[in-house]
This record gives C-alpha cells, sequence and structure tokens, in this order.
C-alpha cells in the first residue's frame, strides 16, 4: 500500500538581528512598553514569539493578554487596546466605522491555522466527515459508535475564535446542551484526556508543535481525529502540509491587526511576526507561514 504525506518546507533564512543605533524615544520599533490581546488558541505561538522579541531587543517588554476573540475585537473598538491577534480581518462593516471614527487600521494575515479535533485514547472513533462533526454539533448524532456512550462537545469558551468557527460552519444560533465551554485549550485538552466520551475542539497549535515538551505532554493522553471534507474523500490530520493545500478540512487564518504609531513597538512586534524570523517562528510551531515561500515535498512510503 502507498500512503503520502506533506510537509511545508519553509525558504527562509533566520537573520541575525541586532540594533543599528541607540533608540530616540521610549516607545521605537525595538524599546518600550506596550499591551497586546491574543486570541487564546494562538497563547503558544505569541508566548514563543514574544519571549524571541524581546530576547533579540532588550529594551522591548511585551504583555499578551489572552481573551476571547469577540471580547478582543469589542475592547479594540473601545479604544482599550491598539494591537490584537484574531482569526479573521475586520468586515467591510467594521472598518467603515472605524475610517467613520477616523482611525487608520493596518491588517495582516500572519499565518494559516486549523480547528483540531481531539477524543481520549480510549475512544475508537478517530475518523470524522464533515458532515458529520456538523451532525454532532447540532445535536443529531449524539452517540459514539465505538464506545455506545452519548458524545460530549467541549470547546474552549463562549465568543471565542474556536465557538464562532462551530457556529460559521454548522450555521447555526446556539449550540446544542452537549456541547459546552471551559475556559482555554488547555483545560479542553485535559477534560479530553479523562472523559472518553469527550470530543474536543482546540487550535492546532496547541498540538502542533512537536519540539515542544508541553505539547509532548499534551498529546501522551489524546488522539487527534482525522477529518474528511465527505465520505468519498480522503482522511487527513491537521499537518502543515495539508492545511497548506487545504486537504484539511478545518483550515482558518491568523490576523494581527494594529492601529499604533507606526514608529512604535506594537508596529515593531507586526513586522517581526511578518518578517523572516518571525515566520519560522510560525512554521515551528506547526502553522503555516503567510509572507513567506513555501515549498511542499511529497514523500512516499511502500509496505
Amino acid at each position: 500500500m502507498k500512503s503520502k504525506f506533506y510537509f511545508a518546507c519553509v525558504l527562509l533564512t533566520l537573520i541575525s538581528l541586532s540594533s543599528c543605533s541607540e533608540p530616540t524615544s521610549s516607545d521605537t520599533h525595538s524599546a518600550g512598553k506596550t499591551v497586546i490581546y491574543v486570541e487564546e488558541s494562538f497563547k503558544p505561538l505569541f508566548e514563543t514569539s514574544i519571549d524571541t522579541f524581546e530576547s533579540l531587543n532588550a529594551k522591548a517588554e511585551i504583555t499578551a493578554k489572552y481573551n476571547s476573540e469577540s471580547n478582543i475585537i469589542d475592547l479594540f473598538f473601545k479604544n482599550k487596546t491598539k494591537t490584537i491577534c484574531i482569526s479573521r480581518d475586520f468586515t467591510k462593516e467594521e472598518k467603515a466605522q472605524l475610517k467613520k471614527n477616523q482611525v487608520e487600521v493596518r491588517s495582516d494575515k500572519i499565518a494559516g491555522d486549523a480547528i483540531a479535533l481531539i477524543v481520549n485514547p480510549e475512544n475508537p472513533d478517530t475518523l470524522i466527515t464533515v458532515d458529520q462533526l456538523k451532525r454532532i454539533i447540532t445535536g443529531k448524532d449524539t452517540i459514539w459508535s465505538g464506545l455506545n456512550t452519548k458524545i460530549n462537545v467541549v470547546f474552549d469558551q463562549e465568543n471565542s475564535a474556536n465557538f464562532h468557527y462551530l457556529k460559521e460552519l454548522c450555521a447555526i444560533g446556539n449550540l446544542p446542551i452537549n456541547v459546552f465551554a471551559v475556559k482555554s485549550n488547555e483545560e479542553v485538552i485535559n477534560y479530553v484526556k479523562t472523559h472518553k466520551s469527550a470530543l474536543g475542539v482546540i487550535g492546532v497549535n496547541w498540538v502542533s508543535d512537536r519540539d515542544d515538551f508541553d505539547v509532548l505532554d499534551f498529546l501522551n493522553g489524546i488522539k487527534v481525529v482525522a477529518v474528511a471534507k465527505t465520505k468519498n474523500d480522503e482522511y487527513f490530520k491537521p499537518y502543515q502540509g495539508f492545511i497548506y493545500t487545504k486537504e484539511y478540512a478545518l483550515t482558518r487564518e491568523v490576523w494581527m491587526i494594529n492601529k499604533a504609531k507606526k514608529s512604535g513597538l506594537n508596529t515593531g512586534l507586526v513586522l517581526f511576526m511578518t518578517g523572516d524570523s518571525g515566520q519560522l517562528l510560525i512554521q515551528k510551531c506547526g502553522l503555516v507561514p503567510a509572507t513567506s515561500p513555501v515549498r511542499l515535498i511529497q514523500m512516499s512510503t511502500e509496505q
């Protein structure tokens, strides 16, 4: 039997960063203090990225606050924050509202991302189609065939990017009682580890960095579900190559939206994330870089 898999090979060179001159103010691309808000799905990526950015820029101090997507957007429009990271760009209506208030906003797609479905290791049901997922989310299918137990769907929190993804996927306003929220992607993982009937919905970033010991520990107690677009299609897990080609069905994007001054630290972080070094970190964290060339390598194994 011949099987195939892809991985994304990112054509990047990590450029050594050094300061050319002493900052002339307390807030430059490489110096100052700021707070940004990040969708909790992307916490592993931004913990790594901010640590790296600060190690390269000793005078920079960036605090990331992790929250649900809806809350973050609300804070942005209330001018409580100048830089956010969410799973989409603003809509035409949202941009029009900002323009009406004379607010200049810059949006940058930094990565391709995906929703990951996880189950307990005792659950033999590790293949699912998009239609089956919709039927589970809408309460039409309620029993695991391999376990003969009720399906409990768990996601991070209401109004999160994961929550909105489920609602848009199923085109519904309210989720049924067998779909409930905890407080974070990490809590979803821990819940699935201890409940064999659970189907967890998380951001793939939480289980995609195989070089992170915390990620490896998470993977010890869960299984990642393979997804097919229809019952006649091939099943894929959310690996980088399949996210890039969109053969994996549950893909989405990562956007940074910024209204801070162009010469300040907020903009410096955005430039870092869209530049070579940030895109290399995104690739390492198991997501698909948005601004760097990607080369797919196909490998086949004969059995």
